[in-house]
């Protein structure tokens, strides 16, 4: 079974070329960080992931975790090398220095959580969760908020949660039952959430978790939602984790995969109300909750990266070492990576990952600019591009890290549907990504909708006519005609951009992240030809290019032919 290296040479490569490093230190946030600074920080994360999380990856998913007596107890191993990793102080790697954070670019820390996904993506959703609460606090919280909650889950001693979805409310949020009521300067709350990851756990000596809730009386819909602290063990004077809150794990759920991470069916209020704290104004939970969403999806797609890398290294060494057949023009059997087909597997994961991992941090990098910017133009103009790219690394990411993981299982052949192998756990693991956060035919409606018809496509086309050049222009010119079709049907014919906002969003993702890949390694061979990043990014382009980018033509048809694909559904024959 072979181990997890995080490709850190790559990773900084990647961070030099879609994310302008060089441009982000410079800004005077991250005056006191530099490019040799980020790899060291990039290789002792790397050696945590490789050599103490990775090698407990087998076990996570084989022993599970167990309920007791609503008390959730991960699998061996976890809670040690959960300690280490917040004595080593990464779970603050990019927080804010006045809440105990480290202060390095958001974009940085992306690139460890991709070590933490790689060695075990059940382990490094905790504190993918946490960091979203942490964003949502820093945001919208009351002063008094920050200076309780945001030290403990920057440190990583405390852990946050996202409570939004119900049994009778799915994605829709507006459908959301759970109430709360004003208690004197705090509220009480009731009701059940499903789905929460981490929602009861040993890691950590306390659990935050965000709620969306209706205060009695609020308006019906998602604008009457407002969002609370609800912790599990009300903080006392000191900071130190005070009595039990009215909360508790009533069951989990049995999962296609990640089997060390806990999805927790949370029960609050069954006596006489938990005790809840407002974040920001009644009735303007949404826009609250949407702070911590939105950083969210992004690190979803990073987890589809760092297991897609994970897949790739997995299939590749058993490649290297599989003898079977005799490859075409060979006298004798050799390992399976001589033969044409298994060779066309491998580079297209590895031309995928790559590709993925381009734009997972080139939306990292616009999280920084929007915050730290050197002026408010530059700011404004970083959030549109990253609302713009969320949706894209969200669901692209997700999409090919499926893919990979597949072709992962593909490439050992019989092996690979053998679960001693591994190769299967990557497809179990990753598949739920596409799901997660908004499922990706929502990020697809988002795109549509919102980031791309808005503001009359202005963002959307202003990064097209950045692209000019950098991918071939059958593959630019497919996405231009449907990105105008795009933009005319989301206003007039809003059935019809629906109905092909998916292969939209697949033909937009595909054309940025080729795109993203052709510069990186037309940089790379310009400062650095011979190095080992620069040559693979330049086979993984010359792939990317040959192989996936020639779709482009075809997913533009698609969405220019608008709802009549569905028209066979809508026949009545089913």
């Amino acid at each position: 079974m072979s181990g997890y290296r995080p490709p850190v040479a790559d990773m900084m490569a990647a961070l030099t070329t879609a994310a302008d490093l060089d441009r982000l230190t410079r800004l005077p946030a991250f005056a006191e960080c530099d490019a040799a600074l980020i790899e060291s920080v990039l290789n002792e994360a790397a050696r945590l992931a490789a050599e103490e999380i990775a090698p407990l990856d087998r076990g996570f998913d084989t022993q599970g975790v167990r309920l007791e007596n609503g008390a959730v107890f991960t699998p061996p191993g976890m809670k040690e090398a959960y300690a280490r990793y917040v004595a080593g102080g990464w779970n603050g790697l990019a927080a804010d220095p006045a809440h105990g954070g480290q202060g390095l670019p958001h974009v940085v820390g992306m690139a460890v959580q991709e070590m933490w996904h790689g060695a075990s993506m059940a382990f490094g959703l905790c504190p993918l969760l946490n960091q979203g609460a942490i964003e949502a606090l820093r945001v919208h919280g009351a002063e008094a908020q920050k200076r309780t909650y945001l030290p403990k889950l920057v440190s990583g001693v405390w852990t946050g949660t996202m409570n939004l979805t119900e049994p009778q409310a799915g994605s829709d949020l507006g459908a959301i039952e759970c109430r709360a009521w004003r208690d004197g300067e705090a509220y009480r709350l009731k009701g059940q959430k499903i789905y929460i990851s981490f929602g009861e756990h040993d890691l950590a000596e306390n659990i935050v978790h965000l709620v969306l809730a209706r205060i009695d009386g609020a308006p019906a819909g998602s604008k009457g939602l407002s969002l609370f602290i609800v912790p599990k063990f009300l903080p006392a004077a000191d900071g130190s984790p005070g009595p039990r809150n009215d909360l508790r794990c009533v069951s989990m759920e049995h999962k296609l995969g990640l089997h060390a991470s806990p999805t927790c069916t949370m029960a609050f209020g069954d006596n006489e109300g938990a005790t809840a704290f407002l974040v920001g104004p009644e009735h303007g939970g949404l826009a609250c909750m949407f702070t911590m969403m939105n950083h969210a999806r992004i690190n979803v797609g990073l987890e589809g990266v760092g297991v897609a890398e994970r897949a790739f290294q997995r299939a590749r060494a058993h490649a290297a070492e599989r003898v079977q057949g005799r490859a075409l023009g060979e006298d004798a059997a050799g390992p399976i990576d001589r033969h044409p087909d298994v060779r066309r597997m491998l580079a297209g994961m590895h031309a995928r990952t790559e590709a993925a991992r381009l734009l997972a941090y080139a939306a990292g990098a616009q999280l920084d600019l929007a915050r730290h910017g050197e002026d408010e133009e530059t700011r404004a103009s970083a959030h549109a591009r990253a609302d713009l790219l969320t949706p894209l690394a969200k669901a692209w990411c997700t999409d090919i890290a499926a893919e990979v993981a597949c072709a992962g299982i593909q490439t050992h052949g019989g092996m690979g549907f053998i679960e001693e192998t591994g190769a299967a756990q990557h497809w179990r693991d990753v598949r739920v990504t596409r799901i997660y956060e908004g499922t990706n035919g929502i990020q697809a409606g988002d795109l549509a909708f919102r980031k791309v018809g808005r503001d009359g496509g202005a963002a959307a086309l202003r990064l097209l006519s950045e692209m000019e050049g950098a991918v071939p222009t059958p593959a630019l010119e497919a996405l231009k005609r449907a990105t105008a079709w795009m933009i005319d049907a989301a206003q007039n014919r809003p059935k019809d951009a629906a109905a092909v906002a998916v292969p939209y969003q697949e033909l937009f993702a595909l054309v940025v992240a080729g795109a993203l890949l052709n510069r990186s390694a037309d940089i790379l061979a310009r400062d650095a030809a011979e190095t080992p990043p620069a040559r693979r990014k330049a086979a993984a382009a010359r792939f990317f290019n040959g192989d996936m980018l020639t779709a482009a033509p075809g997913l533009a048809e698609t969405v220019l032919g608008g709802a009549e694909s569905q028209s066979l559904y809508d026949s009545g024959l089913f």
